[in-house]
């Protein structure tokens, strides 16, 4: 046990000075100083700086795919909200996009996001509003065939309320998923992001009938007071 100057156990002292503390600044609300206060001592977040991920989101589709193994060599991915591309640095590696793993099929992965996002190796980027006429034969066109998985975790600017918040990230998942069943091809993998809440219900009926097994989980890398969760549907029927 670690003592001080005065014979005090310090140890304890110690691990509470890693906590760092965030000062309300003139101009910042509360609300934005809490927020920032987690960020600083989040692991995940200094995990991401370490290992070169451009934010924590990285780790949960990392998760994800450690469950399910949907992000393989060879696998066609399309990345829909894309920015700022922690999705698809992981998934560079897995489906050997980069041609690297000798031996292994060269995959292709595809973001797709309204806002320009900086390159990353291995990626075709694309600056496209995927609800737009047309968004899902252009996808094909750039892919040259037919998608593998296509995954998503987007969710729409907040409102401040719960509930408008919740039905904003369902339609928005909806969407996703009806663009997913024009690309993909028999057999593939769709995830999403949700927010549990109360509407979701039509949705999993909606892809129940479209997938072999449709799972719903919150990987570790999702914070505890969050209500996201992740749509895992595999199987696609066609």
């Amino acid at each position: 046990m670690a003592k001080g100057p005065d014979g005090k156990n310090t140890s304890g002292r110690g691990q509470r000075d890693l906590t760092v503390k965030v000062k309300t600044a003139r101009g910042r609300r509360a609300s934005s100083t809490r927020w920032l206060q987690r960020q600083l001592n989040d692991p995940y977040v200094k995990r991401a700086q370490l290992e070169g991920y451009r934010g924590r989101a990285a780790f949960k589709i990392m998760e994800l795919d450690d469950k399910f193994r949907f992000l393989v060599p060879g696998a066609r991915v399309v990345d829909l909200g894309c920015a700022p591309g922690g999705w698809c640095q992981v998934a560079v590696p897995r489906v050997n996009a980069l041609g690297e793993k000798a031996g292994k099929a060269q995959g292709r992965i595809l973001g797709v996001d309204l806002q320009e996002v900086e390159p990353i190796a291995g990626v075709e980027l694309h600056q496209l509003d995927f609800m737009d006429d047309g968004a899902d034969d252009k996808v094909k066109d750039w892919l040259g065939g037919k998608a593998d998985v296509v995954m998503s975790d987007m969710a729409a600017s907040s409102s401040g309320h719960k509930q408008t918040d919740h039905l904003r990230i369902i339609a928005l998942c909806e969407a996703a998923a009806y663009l997913a069943f024009d690309v993909l091809e028999e057999g593939g993998t769709f995830v999403s992001k949700v927010l549990a809440g109360g509407a979701e219900g039509e949705l999993q009926k909606l892809l129940k009938q479209r997938f072999a097994k449709v799972a719903n989980v919150k990987p570790p890398a999702s914070r505890a007071d969050s209500s996201e969760k992740f749509v895992v549907a595999t199987g696609f029927k066609g």
